[in-house]
């Protein structure tokens, strides 16, 4: 499993350390408040009270053997590029903050680190898509260009091959897997003979226009 060292616990940072550790991670977790760390002691592997932007306390943890470094300090910008820096230095190599604007990200990027998250923006993009598109369940933008997509299958599916819905001739659409609720089951990369169910999710990537033209089905 992999090592990981999750820097301030706020909710964003708590949960990613709680969910972490629940699938069999080691988590390290640092925060000032003596509370919070009380309360995640039991759920993590290794705990410490105290401020990482003290260079010294990111010294004793061997940071560049972490498979990610997860900082999560809320909108004090210059606590976030004052420990960014001194993980670079210390050679983390993934180095994931939580942003709390678009201007901090790039701050953040230029010092070293190689994910910003900006999970308010990312929700509501996320709520933009299911209320214009009811029957799109989950949406993933991999990038401008392509989105992964969960959906439930039009009526007009039901009943028909993959090859006779010709998504891909149609809309330039990829079925890339096929959630099977009954009986539960994923199935990888389904081949054109696959019937679609009323009870089956597509999952599907493409051009984020195109995946949205098949609500007009």
């Amino acid at each position: 499993m992999g090592k990981f060292m999750v820097i301030g616990l706020g909710n964003f940072g708590y949960t990613v350390a709680a969910g972490l550790s629940k699938e069999g991670h080691e988590v390290v977790c640092i925060d000032r408040r003596k509370d919070v760390i009380q309360r995640i002691q039991p759920f993590v592997s290794y705990t410490i009270i105290g401020d990482a932007s003290d260079k010294e306390i990111l010294e004793s943890l061997n940071v560049s053997s972490m498979d990610a470094v997860i900082i999560s300090l809320g909108d004090n910008l210059s606590h976030s590029v004052l420990v960014t820096l001194h993980l670079k230095d210390l050679g983390a190599k993934n180095i994931i903050v939580k942003i709390t604007n678009e201007d901090h990200g790039r701050v953040l990027s230029k010092v070293g680190a190689t994910e910003e998250i900006f999970p308010e923006k990312d929700t509501a993009l996320k709520l933009v898509k299911s209320l214009s598109h009811p029957n799109i369940l989950d949406y993933l933008e991999l990038s401008p260009e392509y989105s992964v997509a969960e959906l439930a299958p039009p009526p007009s599916f039901v009943g028909k091959s993959l090859s006779e819905i010709e998504l891909r001739k149609k809309y330039d659409v990829f079925v890339i897997a096929i959630k099977e609720l009954v009986p539960e089951k994923m199935v990888m990369i389904p081949s054109g003979s696959f019937v679609i169910k009323d009870s089956d999710i597509l999952v599907v990537i493409g051009e984020p226009n195109n995946i949205a033209r098949l609500k007009e089905e």
